[in-house]
């Protein structure tokens, strides 16, 4: 071993047969036993443990080289003059001068500047040490566009980072809440076969937890199992609580019995978690499963279990089976337990037996426990529910006796009573809240100011809004955005526009969701250009959409008409990076649909279900409805009957569609037996279901069952439209029953149901079919003292019968008044006016129109 000094105070031990430094910098630490991000940050001397006890003064002049280096490098921008000054300092750094100098930087760039410099000078590669030092300092800036290549650099050197860098790297990500990126520098570790540190998985594991990153989580999971690390009942637990909560069962089951084969014994805490998390996705048999297992196992359910259950049964409207495991619970039980105590009245209150609930607060009390003011805001909150203020006012009063009010009990009477529009009283509990003390947050005021304006009381709302004390309480975004959104929906798009000026020149930052009412809202206006300049402002300010806002704005669009623009905005959604969710694509389908753009449906479905979507009840009633509009009935039915076996219930809307399209390809026995299976299901049917089978059996001329269909409606309470009265007219028409259909026409005026231009044409249609032309022509005139534009088809059908009858020249002046109001004859209407002609003896006139043609 051989001690060479190449500056004052810095000492570097090399071994004969290795030119890497490991110690110098684990022994010129700054001895701090505190975490490793401290640990960097502090300016160290740069010399052995034995020197630092034999000549302490060599650490002042570690020091002082290190901070002179420091000096220079932020003594202006890097370039020749910064190097050179470097150069005339030390020509050769050492690794401990080029650890010491990185760790005190903070700079990524100039760090990054430094690195290389020092690289090139000594022709040397640096040492582990520094290369960590050098992604301490990227993970201090969070600035990580250099890491790859230093990883890559490190891995072909054959180290890679320390357990205390890779922490770092990790966890400076989490605290600014990258987690996205925190996840992509493990994958890029072992890109490199880096063995990332233990707690940096465990870290993450944690913080994707609290998003509901599974997919992310399970990943990192797999990886430490493949590296070899233990996992433990608590990292299992972590993941399936969250796989649980997102409704995620099989996955979650699938980590339990991995768990249980790798002979793993589930603890009270993961039972814990499991009857709470698969309860409140509704698996409550599931739960109660867990329960008894967990007794079965030798386990002692706790007062978590116990009201984590309690809790499950009185939320599935289960409430004898909760009463009965709390009675379970209670008995030999000196000491009540407030938590089940408080769900219990939860649970009573939630199934309106408010006196039960009493009775369980004095029961508690006689077991010598006083009930909380949670166990009172939980009551308040179920009489809210319930509407019953006055109840709500008088137990108000009496909890006094137990329990201090607290915020979130005026705030729940507040909202209780703005919703029911009585602002009045409202502020006199606001007044009697700042006389307990407590001064109305801003939480309080975004309660009154949301609940006024969906009790559509928006000038109140303004008015609170207006004379909120910016001293003592100020609005902030929520405040903003319930008022925006309020104001819009009502159509006061302007105040809404100018509300979200006065937000930007508060230094408040509108988010999305402000983005997103004022785009639907000025849409639903009619104002689609101010709708298209809020999201170019949107993207101007900085602010990225997201998917529900791309959603909204596309369908907008396509109601808009603008049907091409709505098209690239689904294309927009995966620009964004974004994969189009169910809605999306129901929103695609239906405003496709609606333009004439159904025969999309097939190939858009299956893009749907190989992108692995899960379709609800709306997103079924979409699809189905495009099949049935394309013509693709049986796709529709089977889809329909897909839609009972995964548990989804067909509604009035799903019904309706299938029907329709039954109906218009005359299958009309299907059609009826959905009808009537619809109806033994309870369903509502309504106005449209019925005309949909008046039209397909008037068609068929089956005019019974229509005139059957019809009563049956009417004895319903429905009322008839004109679209109703005119597939009924139509079909007596078509059967010649033009009679009838003349009584039916004054029973739908009998009824006030106004005749539109086609109930005219039709009954135009059948005069002239049994040659009544003079009383078509009376039709004809009265729809126009009615003020309706006769259409091509009506024209075509009077200029017909008119020449059919004779009456040439009232014919021919109806066509040339067609043609002098914009009208554009078709050739069955130029046909009608010249065979007219010709038979009047008229031939040039005839061979005049023919040219014309």
């Amino acid at each position: 071993m051989k001690m060479i000094i190449r500056n004052p105070g810095i000492s570097l031990c090399i071994r004969t047969k290795c030119c890497h430094i490991f110690n110098v910098a684990k022994n010129l630490s700054s001895f701090s036993d505190g975490p490793s991000s401290e640990l960097y940050k502090k300016s160290v001397p740069f010399v052995g443990k034995s020197s630092i006890q034999e000549n302490p003064s060599r650490i002042e002049g570690v020091r002082k080289e290190v901070d002179d280096v420091c000096c220079i490098l932020e003594s202006g921008p890097w370039g020749p003059a910064i190097e050179n000054a470097l150069s005339v300092l030390n020509e050769k750094p050492q690794p401990g001068l080029v650890i010491g100098v990185l760790r005190k930087l903070k700079d990524v760039n100039l760090a990054i500047n430094y690195f290389r410099w020092t690289e090139r000078k000594t022709d040397q590669a640096h040492c582990p040490e520094a290369y960590n030092s050098l992604l301490m300092v990227m993970a201090w800036n969070k600035m990580f566009d250099c890491l790859e290549q230093v990883l890559g650099e490190m891995s072909v050197a054959g180290f890679g980072p320390s357990n205390n860098t890779c922490i770092e790297l990790v966890v400076s990500c989490v605290k600014s809440q990258k987690l996205r990126e925190a996840f992509d520098i493990i994958q890029t570790m072992r890109k490199f076969k880096f063995r990332p540190a233990f707690s940096a998985y465990t870290t993450l594991i944690g913080a994707l937890s609290a998003v509901f990153e599974s997919d992310l989580m399970l990943t990192l999971f797999h990886q430490m199992q493949e590296l070899g690390y233990e996992v433990s009942v608590h990292l299992f637990t972590t993941l399936i609580r969250v796989f649980a909560k997102e409704g995620r069962v099989d996955a979650a089951l699938s980590l339990l019995d991995e768990m249980k084969s790798n002979s793993f014994e589930a603890d009270v805490v993961l039972y814990n978690v499991c009857i709470d998390c698969f309860g409140k996705v509704g698996k409550v048999d599931m739960a109660w499963k867990f329960f008894h297992e967990m007794k079965a196992q030798g386990l002692i359910p706790d007062d978590v279990t116990y009201t984590s259950m309690i809790g499950v049964l009185c939320k599935a409207n289960r409430l004898q089976e909760a009463i009965e495991l709390f009675e379970q619970m209670e008995q030999n039980r000196k000491v009540p337990c407030a938590y089940a105590y408080n769900t219990m009245n939860m649970g009573y209150g939630s199934a309106g037996k408010f006196d039960e609930a009493y009775s369980l607060l004095e029961r508690q009390k006689a077991k010598g426990s006083i009930p909380s003011v949670i166990a009172y805001n939980c009551i308040l909150t179920c009489l809210g529910k319930k509407g019953k203020v006055e109840e709500a006012l008088r137990i108000f009063e009496e909890m006094k006796k137990d329990a201090v009010p607290n915020f979130p009990t005026y705030n729940i009477l507040i909202d209780m009573l703005c919703k029911e529009g009585n602002l009045e009283d409202a502020l006199r509990v606001q007044d009697a809240m700042k006389e307990a003390g407590l001064y109305p947050n801003v939480i309080t005021v975004n309660i009154m100011i949301d609940r006024l304006c969906k009790a559509q009381k928006l000038d109140e709302a303004c008015s609170i809004f207006e004379g909120m004390d910016h001293k003592v309480c100020c609005p902030n975004e929520v405040t903003f955005c319930s008022l925006i959104d309020g104001l819009g929906k009502h159509g006061r798009v302007d105040d809404a526009y100018r509300l979200y000026e006065k937000m930007l020149d508060s230094d408040k930052i509108p988010n999305v969701v402000v983005y997103t009412s004022l785009i639907r809202n000025f849409f639903k206006c009619g104002r689609k250009e101010d709708g298209h300049k809020i999201y170019k402002e949107m993207l101007h300010r900085g602010c990225p959409p997201d998917l529900m806002l791309l959603n909204t704005y596309m369908d907008c669009v396509f109601k808009a008409g603008e049907i091409e623009k709505g098209r690239a905005l689904f294309e927009e959604i995966k620009a964004q990076g974004f994969m189009p969710d169910v809605q999306s694509y129901s929103i695609l389908i239906h405003c496709l649909t609606k333009a004439g753009f159904a025969h999309e449906t097939y190939q858009l479905f299956h893009t749907m279900k190989e992108q692995g979507c899960v379709l609800d009840t709306r997103a079924y009633n979409t699809v189905i409805d495009g099949f049935c509009k394309s013509g693709k009935v049986n796709k529709a039915y089977q889809l329909l009957e897909e839609m009972k076996t995964k548990g989804h219930q067909p509604t009035v809307v799903t019904y309706g569609s299938v029907i329709d399209g039954l109906a218009k390809i005359d299958r009309l026995d299907e059609a009826y037996m959905l009808f009537e299976e619809a109806k033994s299901k309870g369903i509502e049917l309504n106005l449209v279901i019925y005309s949909s089978l008046i039209d397909g059996f008037g068609k068929v001329g089956r005019i019974d069952e229509t005139y059957l269909i019809l009563e049956e409606l009417m004895q319903k309470g429905l009322t008839p439209n004109v679209y109703t009265w005119n597939c009924l007219l139509d079909a007596l028409v078509k059967a010649e029953e033009v009679d009838e259909a003349l009584v039916c026409f004054r029973s739908m005026k009998d009824l006030n149901c106004t005749p539109n231009h086609i109930t005219y044409s039709i009954l135009i249609d059948g005069l002239c079919r049994i040659r009544k032309f003079n009383k078509a022509f009376v039709f004809w005139q009265e729809m126009e003292k009615q003020g309706l534009k006769p259409n091509t088809i009506t024209y075509t059908i009077m200029i017909s019968g008119l020449a059919k009858a004779g009456n040439v020249i009232e014919a021919h002046g109806l066509f040339e008044r067609f043609k002098a109001n914009g009208g554009i004859p078709d050739s069955a209407c130029y046909n009608a006016i010249i065979e007219g002609l010709s038979n009047a003896n008229r031939a040039t006139d005839a061979y005049r129109l023919f040219e014309e043609t």
